[in-house]
Protein backbone atom coordinates (compact mmCIF):
# COMPACT_ATOMS: atom_id res chain seq x y z
CA UNK A 1 0.00 0.00 0.00
CA UNK A 2 1.12 4.00 -0.79
CA UNK A 3 2.48 5.36 2.54
CA UNK A 4 3.26 8.68 3.20
CA UNK A 5 6.06 9.51 4.27
CA UNK A 6 5.34 12.33 6.81
CA UNK A 7 2.40 9.95 8.77
CA UNK A 8 3.16 8.90 11.90
CA UNK A 9 5.09 5.60 11.68
CA UNK A 10 3.01 2.65 12.60
CA UNK A 11 4.76 0.64 15.64
CA UNK A 12 2.50 -2.20 16.19
CA UNK A 13 2.07 -2.08 20.20
CA UNK A 14 5.22 0.19 20.53
CA UNK A 15 4.26 4.08 21.43
CA UNK A 16 7.71 6.06 21.54
CA UNK A 17 8.91 9.53 23.39
CA UNK A 18 7.80 11.43 21.42
CA UNK A 19 10.24 14.21 19.88
CA UNK A 20 10.65 17.53 21.35
CA UNK A 21 10.93 20.91 19.75
CA UNK A 22 12.81 22.99 22.47
CA UNK A 23 10.72 25.38 24.45
CA UNK A 24 13.88 26.35 25.41
CA UNK A 25 14.91 27.53 21.61
CA UNK A 26 11.29 28.42 21.21
CA UNK A 27 9.33 27.95 18.03
CA UNK A 28 9.68 29.42 14.74
CA UNK A 29 7.31 31.84 14.51
CA UNK A 30 7.31 34.74 12.00
CA UNK A 31 6.95 37.52 15.06
CA UNK A 32 10.84 36.70 15.78
CA UNK A 33 12.96 38.38 13.60
CA UNK A 34 16.65 37.06 12.51
CA UNK A 35 19.93 38.14 13.52
CA UNK A 36 22.05 39.20 10.62
CA UNK A 37 24.91 36.78 12.12
CA UNK A 38 23.28 33.50 12.00
CA UNK A 39 26.39 31.21 13.71
CA UNK A 40 24.94 29.21 16.48
CA UNK A 41 27.77 28.26 19.22
CA UNK A 42 27.16 24.70 20.57
CA UNK A 43 29.20 22.60 23.54
CA UNK A 44 29.55 19.12 23.57
CA UNK A 45 31.36 17.19 26.37
CA UNK A 46 33.51 15.17 23.91
CA UNK A 47 35.30 15.56 20.93
CA UNK A 48 34.27 13.96 17.76
CA UNK A 49 35.11 10.57 17.08
CA UNK A 50 34.44 9.93 13.11
CA UNK A 51 32.30 10.95 10.33
CA UNK A 52 32.17 7.63 8.58
CA UNK A 53 28.61 6.79 8.80
CA UNK A 54 29.30 2.56 9.03
CA UNK A 55 31.89 3.18 11.89
CA UNK A 56 30.26 5.78 14.07
CA UNK A 57 28.38 4.83 17.34
CA UNK A 58 28.60 7.50 19.82
CA UNK A 59 25.98 10.31 20.20
CA UNK A 60 28.21 13.24 19.16
CA UNK A 61 29.22 11.54 15.85
CA UNK A 62 25.21 10.58 15.15
CA UNK A 63 24.28 14.15 15.95
CA UNK A 64 26.83 15.42 13.66
CA UNK A 65 26.19 12.75 10.44
CA UNK A 66 22.63 13.72 11.35
CA UNK A 67 23.17 17.35 10.41
CA UNK A 68 25.13 17.02 7.38
CA UNK A 69 24.11 13.47 6.08
CA UNK A 70 20.48 12.43 4.97
CA UNK A 71 19.10 9.39 4.69
CA UNK A 72 15.60 7.83 3.07
CA UNK A 73 13.62 9.16 6.14
CA UNK A 74 13.95 12.10 8.72
CA UNK A 75 12.34 11.63 11.95
CA UNK A 76 9.60 14.24 12.73
CA UNK A 77 7.79 14.82 15.35
CA UNK A 78 5.99 12.33 17.64
CA UNK A 79 8.76 9.70 16.27
CA UNK A 80 6.96 9.94 12.88
CA UNK A 81 8.82 9.94 10.12
CA UNK A 82 9.10 12.65 7.25
CA UNK A 83 10.83 12.98 3.44
CA UNK A 84 14.48 12.95 3.46
CA UNK A 85 16.12 11.98 0.06
CA UNK A 86 13.06 9.54 -0.22
CA UNK A 87 9.72 11.55 -1.37
CA UNK A 88 7.56 8.47 -1.08
CA UNK A 89 7.51 5.16 -0.40
CA UNK A 90 5.26 2.33 -1.03
CA UNK A 91 5.20 -1.10 1.31
CA UNK A 92 3.95 -4.56 0.13
CA UNK A 93 0.86 -6.37 1.17
CA UNK A 94 3.05 -8.58 3.18
CA UNK A 95 4.97 -6.13 4.76
CA UNK A 96 8.48 -7.66 3.51
CA UNK A 97 9.07 -5.09 0.47
CA UNK A 98 9.61 -1.46 0.37
CA UNK A 99 10.21 0.89 -2.73
CA UNK A 100 11.63 3.99 -2.02
CA UNK A 101 11.20 7.32 -4.72
CA UNK A 102 13.76 9.46 -4.49
CA UNK A 103 13.65 13.43 -5.06
CA UNK A 104 16.56 14.97 -7.21
CA UNK A 105 19.12 16.22 -4.65
CA UNK A 106 23.18 16.34 -4.58
CA UNK A 107 26.24 15.84 -2.52
CA UNK A 108 27.93 18.58 -1.50
CA UNK A 109 30.65 18.39 -4.31
CA UNK A 110 27.73 18.27 -6.54
CA UNK A 111 27.38 14.87 -7.46
CA UNK A 112 24.32 13.59 -7.93
CA UNK A 113 22.10 11.21 -5.22
CA UNK A 114 21.26 8.00 -6.58
CA UNK A 115 19.98 4.94 -5.70
CA UNK A 116 23.28 3.31 -6.06
CA UNK A 117 24.59 5.26 -3.33
CA UNK A 118 21.75 4.20 -0.99
CA UNK A 119 23.08 0.28 -2.48
CA UNK A 120 26.74 0.96 -1.73
CA UNK A 121 26.50 2.32 1.50
CA UNK A 122 24.28 -0.66 2.97
CA UNK A 123 26.40 -2.79 1.21
CA UNK A 124 29.38 -1.36 2.51
CA UNK A 125 27.97 -1.21 6.21
CA UNK A 126 27.22 -4.88 6.75
CA UNK A 127 30.75 -5.96 4.60
CA UNK A 128 32.80 -7.63 7.64
CA UNK A 129 35.78 -5.98 6.12
CA UNK A 130 34.19 -2.68 7.34
CA UNK A 131 33.84 -3.93 11.02
CA UNK A 132 30.61 -1.45 11.75
CA UNK A 133 29.31 -1.98 14.98
CA UNK A 134 25.51 -1.23 13.81
CA UNK A 135 25.59 -3.67 10.85
CA UNK A 136 23.38 -5.68 13.36
CA UNK A 137 20.60 -3.24 12.28
CA UNK A 138 20.19 -4.29 9.40
CA UNK A 139 19.53 -8.01 10.33
CA UNK A 140 15.72 -8.23 8.76
CA UNK A 141 17.68 -7.16 5.52
CA UNK A 142 17.37 -10.26 3.30
CA UNK A 143 20.55 -11.89 3.43
CA UNK A 144 22.51 -9.28 5.80
CA UNK A 145 23.05 -11.91 8.42
CA UNK A 146 25.19 -14.20 6.08
CA UNK A 147 26.89 -11.45 4.13
CA UNK A 148 27.77 -10.69 8.17
CA UNK A 149 28.99 -13.93 8.86
CA UNK A 150 30.85 -13.68 5.43
CA UNK A 151 28.62 -16.88 3.59
CA UNK A 152 27.26 -14.47 0.83
CA UNK A 153 28.63 -11.57 -1.05
CA UNK A 154 27.88 -8.17 -0.30
CA UNK A 155 26.16 -7.75 -3.32
CA UNK A 156 23.21 -10.47 -2.34
CA UNK A 157 22.19 -7.61 0.07
CA UNK A 158 17.93 -7.01 -0.31
CA UNK A 159 18.56 -3.69 -1.41
CA UNK A 160 18.49 -2.81 -5.15
CA UNK A 161 18.69 0.31 -7.34
CA UNK A 162 16.16 0.30 -10.01
CA UNK A 163 16.96 3.46 -12.44
CA UNK A 164 18.66 6.30 -10.47
CA UNK A 165 15.97 7.00 -8.45
CA UNK A 166 14.36 4.66 -6.52
CA UNK A 167 15.55 1.99 -4.13
CA UNK A 168 14.19 -1.42 -3.54
CA UNK A 169 14.30 -2.99 -0.42
CA UNK A 170 13.70 -6.82 0.44
CA UNK A 171 13.15 -8.05 3.85
CA UNK A 172 13.45 -11.64 5.22
CA UNK A 173 9.86 -11.13 7.24
CA UNK A 174 7.73 -7.47 7.94
CA UNK A 175 9.27 -5.09 10.46
CA UNK A 176 6.88 -3.03 12.21
CA UNK A 177 9.46 -0.27 12.71
CA UNK A 178 11.13 -0.74 9.86
CA UNK A 179 10.82 2.94 8.63
CA UNK A 180 12.44 4.72 11.65
CA UNK A 181 15.44 2.44 10.92
CA UNK A 182 16.12 4.00 7.63
CA UNK A 183 16.36 7.15 9.20
CA UNK A 184 19.33 6.36 11.40
CA UNK A 185 22.67 7.32 10.34
CA UNK A 186 23.80 3.84 9.67
CA UNK A 187 21.46 3.52 6.57
CA UNK A 188 22.59 6.58 5.28
CA UNK A 189 23.93 6.57 1.38
CA UNK A 190 27.64 6.73 1.14
CA UNK A 191 29.44 8.09 -2.40
CA UNK A 192 31.12 5.19 -2.95
CA UNK A 193 34.14 7.30 -5.51
CA UNK A 194 34.74 9.57 -2.33
CA UNK A 195 34.70 6.84 0.30
CA UNK A 196 37.54 4.92 -2.57
CA UNK A 197 39.10 7.71 -2.91
CA UNK A 198 40.44 8.53 0.89
CA UNK A 199 40.24 4.61 1.80
CA UNK A 200 41.28 4.00 5.47
CA UNK A 201 40.98 7.83 5.56
CA UNK A 202 37.57 8.18 4.36
CA UNK A 203 35.56 10.38 7.47
CA UNK A 204 38.61 11.19 9.72
CA UNK A 205 38.57 15.02 9.10
CA UNK A 206 36.76 17.78 7.19
CA UNK A 207 38.36 17.48 3.73
CA UNK A 208 37.85 13.43 3.58
CA UNK A 209 34.05 13.01 3.20
CA UNK A 210 31.06 14.58 1.22
CA UNK A 211 27.37 15.76 2.72
CA UNK A 212 24.07 15.29 1.19
CA UNK A 213 23.05 16.82 4.32
CA UNK A 214 21.47 20.39 5.85
CA UNK A 215 25.12 21.27 6.32
CA UNK A 216 28.80 20.20 5.29
CA UNK A 217 31.61 19.94 7.66
CA UNK A 218 33.90 22.51 7.03
CA UNK A 219 36.62 22.28 9.98
CA UNK A 220 37.73 19.44 11.56
CA UNK A 221 41.12 18.17 11.66
CA UNK A 222 40.46 14.58 13.22
CA UNK A 223 41.72 15.36 16.60
CA UNK A 224 40.46 18.90 17.31
CA UNK A 225 38.35 19.80 20.12
CA UNK A 226 36.40 22.04 17.55
CA UNK A 227 34.61 21.10 14.32
CA UNK A 228 32.36 23.91 12.34
CA UNK A 229 29.01 22.84 9.99
CA UNK A 230 28.54 25.31 7.08
CA UNK A 231 25.39 25.52 5.04
CA UNK A 232 25.44 23.14 2.25
CA UNK A 233 24.04 25.18 -0.61
CA UNK A 234 23.55 21.94 -2.48
CA UNK A 235 21.11 20.33 -0.09
CA UNK A 236 17.76 20.17 -2.14
CA UNK A 237 16.16 21.90 1.02
CA UNK A 238 18.75 24.94 1.13
CA UNK A 239 16.48 27.83 1.04
CA UNK A 240 14.74 26.79 4.26
CA UNK A 241 17.97 26.36 6.22
CA UNK A 242 18.68 29.57 8.35
CA UNK A 243 21.86 29.00 10.08
CA UNK A 244 24.97 30.07 8.11
CA UNK A 245 27.27 27.94 10.89
CA UNK A 246 27.08 25.84 13.90
CA UNK A 247 30.73 26.00 15.84
CA UNK A 248 31.06 22.91 18.01
CA UNK A 249 33.52 23.15 20.81
CA UNK A 250 34.52 19.61 23.01
CA UNK A 251 34.56 21.35 26.89
CA UNK A 252 35.49 18.75 29.48
CA UNK A 253 35.41 20.95 32.37
CA UNK A 254 31.91 22.10 33.63
CA UNK A 255 33.36 25.28 35.11
CA UNK A 256 34.87 26.19 32.03
CA UNK A 257 31.71 25.87 29.68
CA UNK A 258 29.71 27.51 32.08
CA UNK A 259 32.09 30.94 32.18
CA UNK A 260 32.06 30.28 28.39
CA UNK A 261 28.33 30.57 28.37
CA UNK A 262 28.30 33.65 30.60
CA UNK A 263 30.72 34.86 28.39
CA UNK A 264 28.56 34.82 25.63
CA UNK A 265 30.90 32.11 23.86
CA UNK A 266 28.84 29.52 23.87
CA UNK A 267 24.75 29.90 23.26
CA UNK A 268 24.27 25.97 24.61
CA UNK A 269 26.02 23.96 26.97
CA UNK A 270 25.34 20.90 28.85
CA UNK A 271 25.91 21.20 33.16
CA UNK A 272 27.15 18.52 35.92
CA UNK A 273 27.79 18.22 38.89
CA UNK A 274 26.32 21.23 41.50
CA UNK A 275 25.16 23.31 38.33
CA UNK A 276 21.79 21.73 37.34
CA UNK A 277 20.80 22.23 40.68
CA UNK A 278 22.23 25.97 40.85
CA UNK A 279 20.45 26.72 37.82
CA UNK A 280 17.05 24.64 37.55
CA UNK A 281 15.15 28.03 38.27
CA UNK A 282 16.35 30.16 35.07
CA UNK A 283 14.24 30.65 32.36
CA UNK A 284 17.46 28.84 30.20
CA UNK A 285 17.87 25.76 31.97
CA UNK A 286 16.15 22.63 30.61
CA UNK A 287 16.27 19.18 31.28
CA UNK A 288 15.91 17.49 28.22
CA UNK A 289 14.51 13.24 28.79
CA UNK A 290 16.46 10.57 27.38
CA UNK A 291 16.70 7.14 26.31
CA UNK A 292 19.70 7.07 27.19
CA UNK A 293 20.94 4.57 30.10
CA UNK A 294 24.09 4.47 32.08
CA UNK A 295 24.96 0.60 33.58
CA UNK A 296 28.05 -1.14 34.43
CA UNK A 297 29.82 -4.05 31.68
CA UNK A 298 31.78 -6.83 33.64
CA UNK A 299 34.40 -8.13 31.19
CA UNK A 300 33.29 -11.99 31.17
CA UNK A 301 35.65 -13.55 28.27
CA UNK A 302 38.55 -14.94 31.04
CA UNK A 303 37.94 -13.73 34.51
CA UNK A 304 36.67 -16.42 36.65
CA UNK A 305 35.61 -13.79 39.25
CA UNK A 306 33.22 -12.07 36.72
CA UNK A 307 32.02 -15.16 35.09
CA UNK A 308 30.65 -15.68 38.43
CA UNK A 309 27.04 -14.79 39.10
CA UNK A 310 27.35 -14.09 42.81
CA UNK A 311 29.84 -12.13 42.12
CA UNK A 312 27.82 -10.10 39.52
CA UNK A 313 24.80 -10.15 42.03
CA UNK A 314 27.49 -8.99 44.75
CA UNK A 315 28.78 -5.87 42.53
CA UNK A 316 25.26 -4.77 41.69
CA UNK A 317 23.49 -4.96 45.35
CA UNK A 318 26.27 -2.52 46.93
CA UNK A 319 25.50 0.03 44.63
CA UNK A 320 22.75 2.80 46.48
CA UNK A 321 21.33 4.24 42.86
CA UNK A 322 18.79 6.00 44.54
CA UNK A 323 21.43 8.02 46.49
CA UNK A 324 23.73 8.14 43.06
CA UNK A 325 21.09 9.86 40.98
CA UNK A 326 20.00 12.00 43.86
CA UNK A 327 22.90 13.04 45.48
CA UNK A 328 25.92 12.79 43.08
CA UNK A 329 24.03 13.34 40.02
CA UNK A 330 20.95 15.62 41.25
CA UNK A 331 20.18 16.49 37.75
CA UNK A 332 16.34 14.83 37.29
CA UNK A 333 18.34 11.37 36.02
CA UNK A 334 16.27 8.04 37.12
CA UNK A 335 17.30 4.66 38.77
CA UNK A 336 17.43 2.23 35.84
CA UNK A 337 15.20 -0.60 36.39
CA UNK A 338 17.23 -2.54 33.26
CA UNK A 339 18.46 -2.05 29.81
CA UNK A 340 15.15 0.04 28.18
CA UNK A 341 14.58 2.99 29.53
CA UNK A 342 11.35 3.99 30.85
CA UNK A 343 8.61 5.99 28.44
CA UNK A 344 10.63 4.28 25.39
CA UNK A 345 8.19 1.65 24.79
CA UNK A 346 4.57 1.73 26.34
CA UNK A 347 1.83 -1.67 25.26
CA UNK A 348 -1.61 -1.66 26.24
CA UNK A 349 -1.03 1.33 28.69
CA UNK A 350 1.65 -0.72 30.26
CA UNK A 351 5.41 0.71 30.31
CA UNK A 352 8.14 -2.38 29.15
CA UNK A 353 10.58 -0.52 31.64
CA UNK A 354 7.88 -1.38 34.68
CA UNK A 355 6.89 -5.31 33.15
CA UNK A 356 10.02 -6.23 31.95
CA UNK A 357 12.46 -5.66 35.47
CA UNK A 358 13.63 -7.81 38.09
CA UNK A 359 13.44 -6.04 41.45
CA UNK A 360 16.34 -7.46 42.91
CA UNK A 361 18.57 -6.71 40.34
CA UNK A 362 18.49 -3.27 40.90
CA UNK A 363 17.98 -2.96 45.15
CA UNK A 364 20.31 -1.90 47.34
CA UNK A 365 21.35 -4.47 50.09
CA UNK A 366 25.03 -4.55 51.70
CA UNK A 367 24.33 -7.15 53.46
CA UNK A 368 23.51 -9.68 51.18
CA UNK A 369 26.16 -8.12 48.57
CA UNK A 370 28.87 -9.28 51.05
CA UNK A 371 27.77 -12.74 51.65
CA UNK A 372 27.52 -13.39 47.88
CA UNK A 373 30.83 -11.71 47.54
CA UNK A 374 32.77 -13.74 50.21
CA UNK A 375 30.96 -16.82 48.59
CA UNK A 376 32.38 -16.04 45.21
CA UNK A 377 35.78 -15.69 46.26
CA UNK A 378 36.03 -18.75 47.79
CA UNK A 379 34.30 -20.99 45.08
CA UNK A 380 37.05 -19.22 42.90
CA UNK A 381 39.55 -19.74 45.22
CA UNK A 382 41.04 -16.18 46.19
CA UNK A 383 41.29 -14.75 49.45
CA UNK A 384 41.22 -11.01 47.56
CA UNK A 385 40.25 -9.37 44.68
CA UNK A 386 40.98 -6.19 42.38
CA UNK A 387 39.45 -4.36 38.97
CA UNK A 388 40.45 -1.41 36.88
CA UNK A 389 37.08 0.44 36.62
CA UNK A 390 37.05 2.64 32.96
CA UNK A 391 35.27 5.13 32.32
CA UNK A 392 35.33 8.23 30.33
CA UNK A 393 37.35 11.40 31.44
CA UNK A 394 34.11 13.86 31.55
CA UNK A 395 32.77 15.29 34.80
CA UNK A 396 30.51 12.95 34.25
CA UNK A 397 32.63 9.81 34.02
CA UNK A 398 34.73 10.91 37.07
CA UNK A 399 31.66 11.57 39.12
CA UNK A 400 29.87 7.79 38.34
CA UNK A 401 33.73 6.04 38.83
CA UNK A 402 34.43 7.64 42.05
CA UNK A 403 30.57 6.79 43.15
CA UNK A 404 30.97 3.30 42.58
CA UNK A 405 34.65 3.24 43.66
CA UNK A 406 32.94 3.84 47.16
CA UNK A 407 30.22 1.88 47.06
CA UNK A 408 31.82 -1.57 45.60
CA UNK A 409 35.04 -0.88 47.89
CA UNK A 410 32.70 -1.55 50.80
CA UNK A 411 33.24 -5.34 49.55
CA UNK A 412 35.41 -7.12 51.47
CA UNK A 413 39.13 -7.97 50.20
CA UNK A 414 38.12 -5.61 47.09
CA UNK A 415 40.41 -3.06 45.53
CA UNK A 416 39.15 -0.97 42.93
CA UNK A 417 41.47 1.55 40.66
CA UNK A 418 39.26 4.06 38.76
CA UNK A 419 40.49 4.66 34.67
CA UNK A 420 39.63 7.69 33.00
CA UNK A 421 40.15 8.36 29.33
CA UNK A 422 39.23 10.21 26.62
CA UNK A 423 35.98 9.05 25.29
CA UNK A 424 37.21 7.77 21.60
CA UNK A 425 39.94 5.59 23.72
CA UNK A 426 36.99 4.49 26.39
CA UNK A 427 35.00 3.00 23.08
CA UNK A 428 38.14 1.67 21.27
CA UNK A 429 39.09 -0.37 24.34
CA UNK A 430 35.71 -0.97 25.33
CA UNK A 431 34.83 -2.86 21.62
CA UNK A 432 38.33 -4.80 21.91
CA UNK A 433 37.73 -5.89 25.55
CA UNK A 434 40.39 -4.59 27.07
CA UNK A 435 39.07 -3.36 30.33
CA UNK A 436 37.90 -5.28 33.71
CA UNK A 437 34.56 -3.24 33.81
CA UNK A 438 33.51 -0.35 31.70
CA UNK A 439 31.02 2.27 32.77
CA UNK A 440 29.01 2.14 28.90
CA UNK A 441 26.20 4.95 28.16
CA UNK A 442 24.08 3.51 25.34
CA UNK A 443 21.09 5.78 23.92
CA UNK A 444 18.29 3.87 22.06
CA UNK A 445 18.33 4.08 18.34
CA UNK A 446 14.44 3.92 17.87
CA UNK A 447 11.35 3.78 19.83
CA UNK A 448 11.16 -0.46 20.37
CA UNK A 449 12.72 -2.47 22.76
CA UNK A 450 14.97 -4.51 20.63
CA UNK A 451 17.62 -1.51 19.98
CA UNK A 452 18.44 -1.87 23.51
CA UNK A 453 17.98 -5.95 23.91
CA UNK A 454 19.15 -6.92 21.22
CA UNK A 455 22.84 -5.47 22.22
CA UNK A 456 23.20 -8.58 24.56
CA UNK A 457 22.92 -12.08 22.56
CA UNK A 458 25.29 -13.81 22.17
CA UNK A 459 27.25 -12.28 18.72
CA UNK A 460 26.46 -8.52 18.86
CA UNK A 461 29.31 -6.71 18.80
CA UNK A 462 28.06 -4.45 21.07
CA UNK A 463 28.16 -7.18 24.06
CA UNK A 464 31.46 -6.16 24.92
CA UNK A 465 31.40 -8.34 28.22
CA UNK A 466 30.51 -11.27 26.02
CA UNK A 467 27.83 -12.27 28.41
CA UNK A 468 26.08 -15.10 27.08
CA UNK A 469 22.69 -17.21 27.22
CA UNK A 470 21.30 -19.42 24.93
CA UNK A 471 17.40 -19.10 26.23
CA UNK A 472 18.00 -15.09 26.18
CA UNK A 473 19.02 -15.64 22.35
CA UNK A 474 15.74 -17.93 21.38
CA UNK A 475 13.89 -15.04 22.79
CA UNK A 476 15.43 -12.27 20.59
CA UNK A 477 15.67 -14.48 17.64
CA UNK A 478 11.85 -15.57 18.10
CA UNK A 479 10.89 -11.80 18.69
CA UNK A 480 12.13 -10.66 15.35
CA UNK A 481 11.28 -13.85 13.21
CA UNK A 482 8.75 -16.04 14.43
CA UNK A 483 6.29 -13.60 16.28
CA UNK A 484 7.45 -10.13 14.09
CA UNK A 485 3.85 -9.86 13.41
CA UNK A 486 2.18 -11.01 16.59
CA UNK A 487 2.76 -8.09 18.72
CA UNK A 488 1.66 -9.60 21.95
CA UNK A 489 3.62 -12.55 21.66
CA UNK A 490 6.43 -10.63 20.46
CA UNK A 491 6.14 -8.06 23.64
CA UNK A 492 6.36 -11.21 25.45
CA UNK A 493 9.31 -12.43 24.18
CA UNK A 494 11.31 -9.22 25.09
CA UNK A 495 10.08 -8.41 28.81
CA UNK A 496 10.51 -12.56 29.26
CA UNK A 497 14.55 -11.48 27.53
CA UNK A 498 15.36 -8.75 29.53
CA UNK A 499 14.28 -10.59 33.08
CA UNK A 500 16.76 -12.94 32.39
CA UNK A 501 19.45 -10.59 31.55
CA UNK A 502 19.03 -9.29 34.82
CA UNK A 503 18.13 -12.22 36.85
CA UNK A 504 21.62 -13.54 35.86
CA UNK A 505 23.25 -9.68 35.99
CA UNK A 506 24.66 -9.53 32.74
CA UNK A 507 25.11 -6.43 33.23
CA UNK A 508 24.63 -4.22 36.18
CA UNK A 509 22.17 -0.74 35.15
CA UNK A 510 22.90 2.47 37.11
CA UNK A 511 20.67 5.19 36.06
CA UNK A 512 18.74 6.64 33.37
CA UNK A 513 20.36 9.96 32.04
CA UNK A 514 18.79 13.65 31.37
CA UNK A 515 20.54 16.08 29.55
CA UNK A 516 20.51 19.44 32.01
CA UNK A 517 21.35 21.99 29.83
CA UNK A 518 21.21 25.71 29.44
CA UNK A 519 20.23 27.24 25.97
CA UNK A 520 20.17 31.07 25.40
CA UNK A 521 16.68 32.71 24.41
CA UNK A 522 17.76 33.74 20.76
CA UNK A 523 18.60 30.62 19.68
CA UNK A 524 15.11 29.00 17.95
CA UNK A 525 13.64 25.88 16.20
CA UNK A 526 16.26 23.48 17.58
CA UNK A 527 15.01 20.46 17.73
CA UNK A 528 16.02 17.61 19.76
CA UNK A 529 14.69 13.86 19.80
CA UNK A 530 15.05 11.79 23.10
CA UNK A 531 15.14 8.75 21.16
CA UNK A 532 19.05 8.58 20.25
CA UNK A 533 19.83 11.67 22.39
CA UNK A 534 20.26 13.14 18.67
CA UNK A 535 19.75 17.09 17.57
CA UNK A 536 18.13 18.55 13.79
CA UNK A 537 19.23 22.00 13.57
CA UNK A 538 17.95 22.48 9.83
CA UNK A 539 15.05 24.36 10.85
CA UNK A 540 17.04 26.25 13.84
CA UNK A 541 17.66 30.30 13.52
CA UNK A 542 19.22 32.92 15.50
CA UNK A 543 16.76 35.59 16.78
CA UNK A 544 17.35 39.48 16.67
CA UNK A 545 16.57 40.52 19.97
Amino acid sequence: MFMKVKSVVKLGAVAALATVSLAACGTSSSSNKQAKDQTLTWMEATTLPTMDNSLATDVVSGETLNNTGEGLLKFGKNSSTHPGVAKSYTKSKDGKTYTFNLRKSNWSNGDKVTARDFVYGWQRTVNPKTGSQYAYLYADVQNANAIMKGKKAVSTLGIKAVGDYKVKVTLVHPVSYFPTLVAQTAFFPQNETVVKKYGKKFGTNAKSDVYNGAFKLTYWTGTSDNWTLTKNTKYWNAKNVKLHQIKFSAVKDPQTALSQYQSGKLDAIYLSGQQPKNYKNSKEYHARNSSRVTYIELNQRKDTMLKNKKARQALSLVLNRSQFVNKVMDDGSKVATGIVTSGLAIRNGQDFAKQGTIPAATEHNVAKAQKLWKEALKETGRKNYSLTLMADDTAQGKSTTEYVQSQWSKLSNFKVTNSNLPYKTRLTRSAAGQFDAVVTLWGADFPDPITDLSLFTSSNTYNNGRWSNKSYDKLINDATTTNANKPAARWQNLVDAQKILLKDQGIIPVSQSVKPQLVKSKVKGVVYFPVSSNWDFSKAYIADK
